[in-house]
């Protein structure tokens, strides 16, 4: 402030503390989006036994937390559709860190639905085109319901007068409908259908160090085939 009027300019009380409290939540939020990407990451890894579709999970989430930030910046702070949405007021400066968490746990949820069905069918021998088109047509119902149940929830919230309250709801609202019907039933279904078996490659020392947790049970379907080609004799 001195460049600009030449004089010393120092707020108090709760002008302070919000301005404190915004530094540390945006100082803050950098390492926690990477340790959650990284856990997203991890645990995908684990689960689907392959390198790219946890990546392109990761990347699916990112692309869905900064698609919902513009959507909230664009509404509430440049007033696009504003009047329509009811939208007014402040952002909160903890949406990020919150919403974050929240679309989270909506997204590793989802495409864990989506692709587990696709994994199971490249385990039991199907094409990488069949497995997806199984696997979405299993998939998308139990997404589009999820999906359809959290945002008219979240829906609930912008009819709040608060404008705080609001702007979560819109910007829960506006995540789910974009994770869900945008990035986990078309854009990742098409990302799948490009790398075909090349989705499910994992390295050599990789696939020796994770433990196998077959979620798909192949085990156990190949076991029941090999007793079942065991023939089967009395004793006399």
């Amino acid at each position: 402030m001195r460049a600009e009027t030449g004089a010393d300019i120092a707020v108090t009380g709760q002008t302070a503390l919000n301005i404190d409290m915004s530094a540390k939540l945006g100082d803050a939020f950098t390492p926690y989006l990477g340790i959650v990407v990284g856990l997203a990451f991890l645990l995908l890894t684990l689960v689907f036994r392959s390198i790219l579709v946890p990546l392109t999970g990761a990347l699916g989430f990112l692309l869905s937390v900064a698609a919902t930030f513009g959507a909230v910046v664009a509404v509430f702070q440049w007033g696009w559709l504003g009047d329509e949405f009811g939208a007014h007021g402040p952002i909160l400066s903890a949406i990020p860190i919150f919403l974050v968490g929240v679309v989270f746990g909506l997204a590793m949820d989802y495409q864990v639905f989506l692709v587990s069905r696709v994994r199971e069918g490249h385990a039991h021998g199907e094409d990488p085109s069949t497995a997806v088109r199984t696997g979405v047509g299993h998939g998308a119902r139990v997404i589009s319901a999820a999906a359809i149940i959290m945002v008219a929830v979240f829906s609930g919230f912008m009819l709040s007068p608060d404008p705080m309250v609001e702007s979560i709801g819109f910007a829960l609202a506006a995540a789910t409908l974009f994770d869900a019907f945008v990035v986990r039933m078309t854009v990742m279904p098409a990302v799948l259908h490009l790398l075909g078996r090349t989705a499910w490659w994992l390295p050599a020392g990789l696939d020796r160090i994770l433990p196998d947790i077959d979620v798909e049970g192949a085990r156990l379907t190949a076991g029941r085939t090999d007793d079942q080609r065991q023939p089967h004799t009395t004793p006399v």
